[in-house]
C-alpha cells in the first residue's frame, strides 16, 4: 500500500464497503459521541467521516487528535445506517472505521478556524493566508481559477494561437500607471522595470511576423489598491493579432470569454449579443465607461425641459456654457419615501440633494407630484414624463452641471436605484463593448493636452485627423464591460512611424523624446510593420465575477492587503547594508 493513501477523501463509495484503506488529511472537526470519537477527515478533494471507539488499537492516540492535524489513518470501510446516509457529500453511504494512526503534522493552537463560516478581519486571514486557503470557500475560489485559466489556454490554442513569453525585466514605459523599479547591480544607477503590460513587446510579436500571439501575462503597476484591483500585480489574458480590424478581435475574443462564462458562470445567464456604445453615449445613458447593463435605466438629457423653466436653480445654471440637465428614469419608484432615500444618497455624495418628479394617481387621474412639478408647471412635467417613457407609479430623478462633474454621481444614483427598486437582474453576465475613445483631453487648469487613453490607438482617420481639433479625435480602441466591471482593454495599434510621431507631438513630446522611450516599437515600424491590434483581459477581475464577490483578494491566491503589504512574507522589507552598498543605493528616510 501507498505510504500515505490509497484513496483521496473523495474517492469512497458504497463500493467500497469492507476494503482496508489508508486515508491522509487534516481534522476538519471532531466530534465524541458517548466514547466513539468521529472525525471529519479532509483532503483538497472531499471529506471522509472516521470513527474510533475503544476497541480501536489506536483510540487513546485518536483521542488526542485536534483541529487542523494532519494524519494518516489506516482503516475498513464500513456502510452507514440509512438514517445516517449524508446526501451532501460523494462519501456520504460509508465511514472509516480506524485502525492506525500516524500523526503527519500537528498543529498549534489556531489563530483562525478552517471549518465553520467564521468572519475573520482581513488582516487575520493575509497574515495566516496557507490557513486561510484550506477554508472551503478559497478551496472552490482558487480551484475555479486554475480551470479558469487552463480553458482560456485552451480555447486560445483552438483559435490558432500560440502562447509566447515576454519579459519580466525590462525598461520603464508609461502604460498609465507607476512602474516598479528595479536597481541593476551590473549597472550602477541605471534601473529595469517590471513591465506594466506586455504591450511593446506584443506589438514587436507582430513585427517579427508571428500573426497570433497569446499569453497568461503578469503585469506589475504600482497603483492605489481598491477592492477589484491588486495594488501591485495583476495576470491578464494578452493577445494581439496581425491583418485584423476592431471587428475581428472582437469576433476573436467574445467566443473565448462568452464560453468561459457559459462554462463556468453557475448557470446564470450569458448574454450572447455584446452592444457597442460609444465613450460617449456611454456617459450619457450610464455615467461611466463600465456600465452595468443588467440594469435596464438609461439616464437623458432633459436640459430643454427646464430652460427658462420656473425652477430658477436649473434654469440658472443652464445659462451657463457646457452644462446639461441628467435625468434619471425610475420605474416604480413612485413614492415620497423612496424620493427621500434617494435624496439622503445624494446629500452622502456630498451634493445638497437630487431633484425628483414622480407620478401618482389622484381621484383616478395621473398627477406629477414633488417640488420640481411645481415649480416647471403640467406641461414640462408631462413633456419629461413622454420623453422617459414613465407613468403611474415611477419616477424621476435630476442632477445638473457640466457632464463631467455630473456623471460620476449619475451613474452611482442610476445604479442605487436599479439595486432599491429591483431592476438590477443579479443572475446574469450582461456585456457591452464601449468604443471610440477619445485619444486626448485637455487639462483644466493648464490647457495642455495630453493622452487621455492609451497613447498607442491608431487615430480614426489617421493623419489626416490630426490634422484638426484633437479633442474630436477618436482612436480605434476598445473596452468590454461587463456587469459594472471594465473586463478587457484593447486598441487597434498606430504602427505607422509618421502617424506615431504626430501623435505623440500632439501631447508634447518630441521625436527624440519618442525614440529614446519608444525605440525599439518606433524602429521596428520602419521595417514592415503590418496593421495589427488586440486586447488584454483581467484574469483576475473575471474569475471574481466568476465567484460572486467584490473583493479580488477572494480569488488571488496570496495578495497583498490594501496598504500593498503581503504581511504573510513581511514585505516590502528593509534592504540589507550590503545589498544597499552592492547596488550602490542609498535610502533616505521617510519624509515626517
Amino acid at each position: 500500500m501507498h505510504a500515505y493513501r490509497s484513496h483521496t477523501c473523495a474517492d469512497l463509495t458504497a463500493k467500497n464497503v469492507g476494503d482496508t484503506v489508508r486515508l491522509s488529511g487534516w481534522v476538519h472537526r471532531v466530534r465524541d459521541h458517548g466514547g466513539i470519537l468521529f472525525i471529519d477527515l479532509r483532503d483538497h478533494y472531499g471529506i471522509t467521516q472516521v470513527l474510533c471507539d475503544p476497541d480501536s488499537p489506536v483510540f487513546a492516540e485518536v483521542e488526542k487528535v485536534r483541529s487542523e492535524w494532519c494524519i494518516r489513518i489506516d482503516g475498513t470501510v464500513k456502510a452507514r445506517a440509512p438514517e445516517l446516509v449524508n446526501p451532501k457529500i460523494p462519501t456520504g453511504e460509508i465511514e472509516v472505521f480506524v485502525r492506525d494512526l500516524e500523526v503527519l503534522g500537528a498543529a498549534q493552537e489556531l489563530p483562525l478556524m478552517v471549518f465553520g463560516d467564521q468572519e475573520y478581519p482581513e488582516e487575520t486571514r493575509l497574515r495566516y493566508r496557507y490557513l486561510d486557503l484550506r477554508r472551503e470557500n478559497m478551496q472552490r475560489n482558487m480551484t475555479l481559477r486554475s480551470d479558469v485559466v487552463a480553458s482560456m489556454r485552451k480555447r486560445m490554442w483552438d483559435k490558432g494561437f500560440r502562447e509566447f513569453q515576454t519579459p519580466i525585466i525590462t525598461a520603464s514605459s508609461p502604460e498609465g500607471a507607476r512602474d516598479f523599479l528595479v536597481p541593476s547591480r551590473l549597472h550602477p544607477g541605471k534601473f529595469y522595470a517590471l513591465p506594466q503590460a506586455p504591450q511593446q513587446f506584443k506589438q514587436l510579436i507582430m513585427a517579427s511576423g508571428y500573426d497570433k500571439y497569446f499569453q497568461i501575462a503578469p503585469c506589475f503597476r504600482d497603483e492605489d489598491p481598491r477592492a477589484d484591483r491588486s495594488p501591485t500585480d495583476f495576470y491578464q489574458l494578452d493577445l494581439e493579432m496581425s491583418f485584423v480590424t476592431q471587428q475581428d478581435v472582437f469576433d476573436t475574443i467574445q467566443p473565448v470569454l462568452q464560453g468561459v462564462f457559459e462554462e463556468f458562470g453557475g448557470g446564470r445567464k450569458v448574454d450572447a449579443d455584446w452592444p457597442q456604445i460609444s465613450y460617449a453615449d456611454a456617459a450619457k445613458w450610464y455615467g461611466t465607461d463600465k456600465p452595468d447593463l443588467r440594469n435596464p435605466i438609461k439616464m437623458q438629457d432633459c436640459s430643454d425641459h427646464f430652460r427658462g423653466s420656473g425652477f430658477a436653480i436649473f434654469a440658472k445654471l443652464l445659462e451657463q456654457d457646457g452644462t446639461e440637465i441628467r435625468a434619471i428614469p425610475a420605474p416604480t419608484g413612485g413614492s415620497r419615501k423612496f424620493c427621500d432615500r434617494m435624496n439622503a444618497f445624494a446629500q452622502k455624495e456630498g451634493l445638497p440633494g437630487m431633484g425628483y418628479i414622480f407620478w401618482r394617481e389622484t381621484d383616478g387621474q395621473m398627477e406629477a407630484a414633488g417640488p420640481l412639478a411645481k415649480n416647471i408647471g403640467p406641461e414640462r412635467t408631462e413633456a419629461i414624463r413622454q420623453q422617459l417613457g414613465l407613468g403611474v407609479g415611477d419616477a424621476a430623478f435630476f442632477l445638473g452641471g457640466k457632464p463631467k462633474t455630473v456623471e460620476g454621481v449619475a451613474g452611482k444614483a442610476r445604479n442605487v436605484i436599479g439595486e432599491e427598486l429591483g431592476l438590477t437582474d443579479k443572475d446574469r453576465f450582461a456585456f457591452a463593448w464601449i468604443v471610440d475613445f477619445p485619444i486626448y483631453e485637455k487639462d483644466a487648469e493648464t490647457g495642455a493636452i495630453d493622452f487621455e487613453h492609451n497613447p498607442f490607438s491608431m487615430p480614426q482617420g489617421g493623419m489626416e485627423a490630426l490634422m484638426g481639433d484633437p479633442l474630436e479625435v477618436k482612436g480605434f480602441q476598445y473596452d468590454l464591460a461587463c456587469n459594472g466591471y471594465e473586463l478587457v482593454s484593447g486598441a487597434i495599434r498606430n504602427h505607422k512611424p509618421d502617424v506615431m510621431l504626430k501623435a505623440f507631438e500632439i501631447a508634447g513630446y518630441g521625436e527624440e523624446e519618442v525614440k529614446n522611450r519608444f525605440g525599439a516599437l518606433f524602429q521596428a515600424f520602419h521595417y514592415g510593420a503590418p496593421p495589427h491590434g488586440g486586447c488584454a483581459a483581467g484574469i483576475d477581475r473575471i474569475v471574481m465575477l466568476l465567484a460572486d464577490t467584490v473583493n479580488i483578494r477572494e480569488v488571488i491566491m496570496f495578495p497583498m492587503n490594501q496598504r500593498a503589504e503581503d504581511l504573510m512574507m513581511n514585505a516590502p522589507s528593509d534592504p540589507s547594508n550590503e545589498q544597499l552598498r552592492e547596488l550602490r543605493l542609498r535610502v533616505l528616510p521617510p519624509e515626517a
